[in-house]
């Protein structure tokens, strides 16, 4: 006698007489799917929020590109009311271990060179979207003559005459900002300026500089 299959449909389920598993229909498991990920991507959205309540990018401390220890500290007033954007004017980077070269190397030049007590910039950021710890907050940096006191100095790395930095490096520096109002060390309206505008340089570059006349901080006259 010819065996026969016989298959019964109740509700989204199929079921065989010659199959002893019951396979869930496809939109219940495409939805079961749908709702594990959301969990994962809830939980490390939480995981993130946790390791950094202030939203900070990821900052690449003195010790992880090797600073020379810094001969003098002064301290600014927090919070602070200015921030000034350089750009370096060296060759741009994306890997870590070439851009620490780099900050190691401007440390260097104005240590030994300009005989500064160390790196110029608070922050520098790179086109790998990492930013990297130079004086830090609430210390007062070398890079506006007349400005060191009272703002932070942030220096993309590279040349930004022609061309603007990566997408990720203009995030990092504006998670960067956002961090350091949250963290109590920028006033919350904060005034910004190119360093061009401030001093006799071409800092931060024609490309990077028309970038930061559309944020939202800018201020086109700042008081020299």
């Amino acid at each position: 006698m010819k065996k026969t299959t016989r298959i019964l449909h109740k509700k989204n389920w199929f079921i065989s007489s010659t199959q002893s598993k019951s396979i869930p229909h496809r939109d219940k498991m495409s939805t079961f799917v749908k709702a594990v990920l959301l969990v994962v991507i809830g939980f490390q959205a939480w995981i993130a929020l946790a390791q950094d309540p202030n939203g900070c990018p990821n900052i690449v401390k003195r010790a992880g590109w090797s600073a020379s220890k810094s001969s003098n500290v002064t301290y600014q007033i927090k919070p602070v009311q200015h921030v000034v954007i350089h750009h370096t004017a060296t060759q741009s980077c994306n890997e870590m271990p070439v851009c620490k070269e780099i900050v190691k190397s401007i440390q260097d030049q104005h240590q030994k060179q300009n005989k500064w007590s160390d790196i110029g910039y608070n922050f520098l950021v790179a086109n790998g979207g990492n930013v990297y710890e130079g004086i830090g907050w609430h210390r007062v940096g070398a890079h506006t003559k007349g400005y060191n006191s009272k703002s932070i100095g942030i220096a993309f790395i590279g040349d930004f005459t022609k061309e603007l930095p990566s997408a990720k490096a203009l995030r990092a520096a504006a998670k960067l900002l956002q961090c350091g109002v949250n963290m109590g060390e920028l006033d919350e309206n904060y005034l910004l300026y190119g360093a061009k505008q401030i001093s006799a340089t071409a800092s931060p570059g024609k490309a990077l500089f028309n970038e930061i006349k559309e944020w939202d901080h800018y201020d086109p006259s700042p008081v020299l």
